[in-house]
This record gives structure tokens, C-alpha cells and sequence, in this order.
């Protein structure tokens, strides 16, 4: 009876390890369940190494001469900004929802997030960081 106490009170504090149990043994399920799976891939796979496996391949098309060449890194550079900027759109989401509860305090937040992003895209476009001519 005493157990059964302590496990009421236990379920009652929200802060309890008590209420994790069930995360954590999803998590490991989880873990033994792609793990398994993985292992199970590399037993029973085929491990036959030919010359055709080992040969680029792209959309049917042989390739001519080394596949390997090294790309400009504005390609990264131009990737790397759009990643940045898409995530500054991915938050005006939340701010688009809760305008109104977030009143002026919450604009100009907003606004000096923007002006941070402003001042960030004149600083690359200072730097030229996106012209392609060398």
C-alpha cells in the first residue's frame, strides 16, 4: 500500500521522472529497432563488388573524363544563404499567427529582426559574395 502511495504522488508531480519512462522506452525501442534492421541489411545483403557498381552512373548518361571535379564554392555560398534567409521567413510564421496578442513590443521585435537580416544582406551584397564574374 505504501508503494501505491508513493506512485500516486510520484504521477501527480509533472516534473517527475515518472512521466518520461514512456519517452525513453520509445527511444530505445526505436534504437534496437533501426539498429536491428540495419544489421540485419549487412548480414543478409549481397556483397558482391563488380567494376559496373563501382562506375559513376548518372540518368543513363556515360560519363566522359574524371566525374570528380571540383565545384565553385559559390554554389555552397549561394546554398548557404538561401538556407539562411528561408529561415528567417520560417519565423514570421509564428509572429504572423500572434500578431495581434503580441502588440507593438512584438512589432518592434520583429522589425529589429528584420533590420538584423537587412543589415546582414547589404553586408554580403557589400562583400559580393553574390557575383558569379572572378
Amino acid at each position: 500500500m505504501k508503494y501505491l502511495l508513493q506512485a500516486s504522488t510520484a504521477a501527480q508531480d509533472p516534473n517527475s521522472s515518472y512521466w518520461y519512462f514512456p519517452i525513453g522506452l520509445q527511444l530505445i525501442f526505436a534504437l534496437v529497432l533501426v539498429g536491428g534492421i540495419m544489421a540485419l541489411t549487412h548480414i543478409l545483403g549481397p556483397k558482391r563488388k563488380t567494376a559496373d557498381k563501382l562506375a559513376t552512373f548518372e540518368s543513363g548518361i556515360e560519363s566522359i573524363g574524371n566525374a570528380r571535379q571540383p565545384m565553385a564554392i559559390k554554389y555552397f555560398l549561394v546554398a548557404i544563404l538561401f538556407v539562411l534567409f528561408d529561415v528567417e521567413v520560417i519565423f514570421f510564421y509564428p509572429y504572423a499567427i500572434n500578431f495581434k496578442t503580441l502588440g507593438w513590443n512584438g512589432f518592434y521585435a520583429v522589425l529589429m529582426f528584420v533590420g538584423f537580416f537587412i543589415a546582414g544582406f547589404t553586408y554580403i551584397i557589400k562583400k559580393g559574395a553574390l557575383k558569379w564574374e572572378d
